[in-house]
Order: C-alpha cells, then sequence, then structure tokens
C-alpha cells in the first residue's frame, strides 16, 4: 500500500542520502542518456525486448498480482516481456539505490517520487501529453518538470467512525473544527468508549500529521517552503496542536499504553467496537470493508481549528506513483509500458481496486464507505502534500520517522513543548 507516509514509511527502510548521491555520480559516469524527450538522443530502444519493473510486494500487492496487471500489456505487444521485480532490501526505496549503485537498475520503478536527489536519474515526461490528466501529476512536479505519474490518489486526513458510538453519546453530527472533536471525546469517554484509537509503530506520528494537514495548510498555505526558508519554526506552527494531543492523553482520550500496541491490534480494537474513532488514510477502507464491523462505520474529514473554513484542505499523497529511468536502453517501450499503466481504464480500475485508492471518475465499484471518501476528496477545497511531502513541497529525508519519535516521547513523559523544541532542532540540524 502506498502510504505518505504511506508505503515508503511503514515498509521501507530509510537509507542516507549519501548512498542514492553516489549511486547517481555511477550513473551519470556511466553515461547513461540524456533529459527529457525534447533533448534526449539516446537509444529508444526497440519495439519488442524486457522491461524491467521494480515494484512494491505486500499481502495484496503480490508478485502474481504484478503480471496480471501487466500482462494485458504484453498481449497487446507481441514480443515484450514485462519482468516483475521484487525488492532485495527491506524495499523499494532501500533496494533501487543498490541497484544504481550497482549498475543494474530496473527500466521502470513503482513506489517512489522524484526529489532533487532522484530527478537527476530519471527520465522527464513533461512533453508526454497523456501525462496531464493523471492525478497530482502538477503538485509532484519537481522545477516545473514532471518525472513521476501515478495511478491514483490517497486522501490522508481522515477519521473514520462508529456512528453508533457516536449516537449512544448523544453526538448528533461529526465535529467540523477540533474543539467540537475535544468536546466529542470527553461524551464517548463518559459513554464507555475509548475516543480515540491509536498505537506504536508508525501510528503515533502519522495521525496526528494527518490531524494537522487541514488546519495547517489553512493557515500557512506555503507551509513546506516557509518551513524550509525558516520563515516560521516547524515546531511552533505544530504546537497547539502538540499541546491538545497531550491534554487528550492526560484525559484518557487515548489509551496512555498505547505505544505497545501494533497497528492490527489498533485495527482491531477499532473494528471491534471498543474505540469510537480512528484516524487513518484512505487505505483503510479496504481493511473496513473486508472486517464487515457490526457497527455502522462512516468517515469525516479532519476537522480544523476553530474559525477556519470546514472542509479545510485534504492531506493527499499519490497513488502507485511511476517512474522511468533514464539509464533505460528500452525507454519507448518502459515509457509506454507506465502510460498504460496510469491512463488505461482497466488496468487503473485493477489498481485503485487492489490498494484501496481513489480517483476521480472511477467511483463506481467503491463501496459506500469508499464512496464518502471520494465525497471527501471532491469536497476538499484543496488537496495538500502529507508528511515529508513531493514535489515542490518537502521536508527533509528522515522527517516522518523523527517526528514520529518525538509525539511518541509525550507518552513517556515530555510536554508539548519539548517535542516542539526537539523537531526545531532536528530541523535546523538539516539546514
Amino acid at each position: 500500500m502506498a502510504r505518505s507516509v504511506p508505503r515508503t514509511t511503514r515498509r521501507s527502510a530509510r537509507r542516507t542520502l549519501g548512498l542514492l548521491a553516489s549511486a547517481a555520480i555511477l550513473v551519470s559516469a556511466a553515461g547513461c542518456g540524456g533529459g527529457g524527450f525534447s533533448d534526449d538522443k539516446g537509444a529508444a530502444g526497440g519495439s519488442t525486448g524486457e522491461v524491467r519493473m521494480l515494484v512494491n510486494i505486500t499481502p495484496n500487492l503480490t508478485k502474481s498480482y504484478w503480471e496480471g496487471l501487466v500482462k494485458p500489456f504484453e498481449d497487446a505487444n507481441p514480443g515484450v516481456d514485462v519482468k516483475i521485480e521484487a525488492p532485495t532490501g527491506s524495499g523499494v526505496k532501500d533496494t533501487l539505490p543498490q541497484l544504481l549503485a550497482a549498475g543494474n537498475a530496473p527500466d521502470v520503478v513503482e513506489t517512489l517520487m522524484a526529489d532533487k536527489v532522484l530527478a537527476p536519474q530519471m527520465l522527464d515526461l513533461t512533453d508526454q501529453a497523456w501525462t496531464k490528466d493523471t492525478p497530482l501529476v502538477e503538485q509532484a512536479a519537481l522545477d516545473g518538470k514532471v518525472y513521476t505519474v501515478g495511478v491514483g490518489q490517497q486522501a490522508q486526513s481522515l477519521v473514520f467512525y462508529n456512528k453508533d458510538a457516536f449516537a449512544k453519546a448523544g453526538i448528533s453530527a461529526p465535529p467540523r473544527n477540533l474543539d467540537e472533536l475535544t468536546a466529542a471525546m470527553g461524551k464517548l469517554k463518559a459513554a464507555g468508549y475509548l475516543p480515540l484509537q491509536t498505537a506504536g509503530d508508525y501510528v503515533t506520528g502519522l495521525q496526528l500529521l494527518q490531524l494537522s494537514d487541514p488546519s495547517i495548510a489553512t493557515k500557512y498555505p506555503d507551509w513546506y517552503q516557509q518551513v524550509n526558508s525558516k520563515q516560521v519554526k516547524l515546531g511552533d506552527t505544530m504546537l497547539p496542536l502538540l499541546e491538545r494531543y497531550e491534554s487528550w492523553i492526560k484525559n484518557g482520550y487515548v489509551d496512555k499504553n498505547a505505544l505497545g500496541l501494533k497497528d492490527v491490534g489498533a485495527q482491531t480494537n477499532f473494528l471491534s467496537g471498543k474505540a469510537a474513532m480512528y484516524i487513518m488514510g484512505s487505505w483503510f477502507v479496504r481493511t473496513a470493508d473486508e472486517a464487515k464491523p457490526s457497527f455502522d462505520l462512516g468517515v469525516f474529514a479532519a476537522p480544523t481549528e476553530p474559525g477556519q473554513p470546514s472542509p479545510g484542505p485534504q492531506g493527499v499523497t499519490m497513488a502507485a506513483p511511476y517512474m522511468v529511468l533514464k539509464s533505460t536502453e528500452q525507454r519507448d517501450l518502459a515509457v509506454k509500458l507506465v502510460q498504460y499503466l496510469v491512463t488505461d481504464k482497466d488496468a487503473v480500475q485493477s489498481q485503485l481496486a487492489q490498494d484501496g485508492n481513489f480517483r476521480k471518475g472511477f467511483t463506481d465499484k467503491l463501496s459506500p464507505l469508499g464512496k464518502q471518501v471520494q465525497e471527501i476528496l471532491d469536497q476538499a477545497p484543496k488537496h495538500v502534500a502529507q508528511g515529508e511531502g513531493y514535489g515542490a513541497s518537502t521536508l527533509p529525508s528522515g522527517f516522518n520517522g523523527e517526528w514520529n519519535k518525538a509525539v511518541q516521547s509525550l507518552y513517556t513523559g515530555k510536554s508539548a513543548k519539548d517535542v516542539a523544541t526537539r523537531i526545531d532542532a532536528w530541523m535546523g540540524s538539516k539546514s
């Protein structure tokens, strides 16, 4: 599952930028191609042959699934063999730099998105007209150039909730601002429910980032740029929410022992009716649909700060991003394969369904819960980057992990101010 934190944050080990940079030097020294299509005079490859594609492997995105996904492309292009390659490291992010350093890069990579280090190794797709209608393509562009194209979107700023619990607690409508959310938590606790389910692992910090997106993007429309240029301190911008979250821990609105719980256990607790709310990305829809909970399950957009419009901007990440390696000797076939994967209706529908992702115009096969998520996406005034971000909106690599540890320290005695100071110090060390 592609998470913004998504998949790369949860399932892939963080590697140093130095390894990627070394790989970049190796590939560059080997003279493996030029820039975009307008000025690239390198070999385009033939109309047949092998195209290697490095992909993320998960319990639902199995190797056999990927092979079935590309089979129609192979059938429509006799003589073409798409070779699906699983990560040899702990994930795609860990594996790609190893392959680059070894001079054995794939033709296509799935899961990752271009950044300042990766972009020089990727083919510039800006001149390809078919990219224009793919999700989040403009937001993911780097210096005005398109390197990454995706299948769909993952909504991040969502609160899944037990409608039966809300009714029992006398809450007639989902909260629209964070004051209303806090008040609802008090009522839910009084009604015998754990108001908000969380967990250890990646979940703790992710949930708070997801909850922050609408308010931060409303107050600081260029938040990433302002943080990077030191116009504002990241910790200062997050402090009001950190203080609110600290109060939730003290009031028992979240489990004080949550850090000992894995993500699967958190999901089980929520879906079994023990907790009233669960903040998570849209990939949770598939899990919830398969679980068939006994209660009426709904979802609402993460509330904004009091006084801000609601709904606010929705944190969104690109689902199933693809890039073509500049070093490919099968440029035309590799580009044609990526075009198929992100524009062919059947291929897109398959990937959306398989990993619980969303795309405007593809609603026929959505469950009732999925349709609620699509409605939230459609009603959001703006879609904004999440976590470390993408395109021109990025934070230093490793931010997600550091933020997660900082937030978890609230459970071990640190204050909201301590967390804000810690994350600002970390940001300062990356300048």
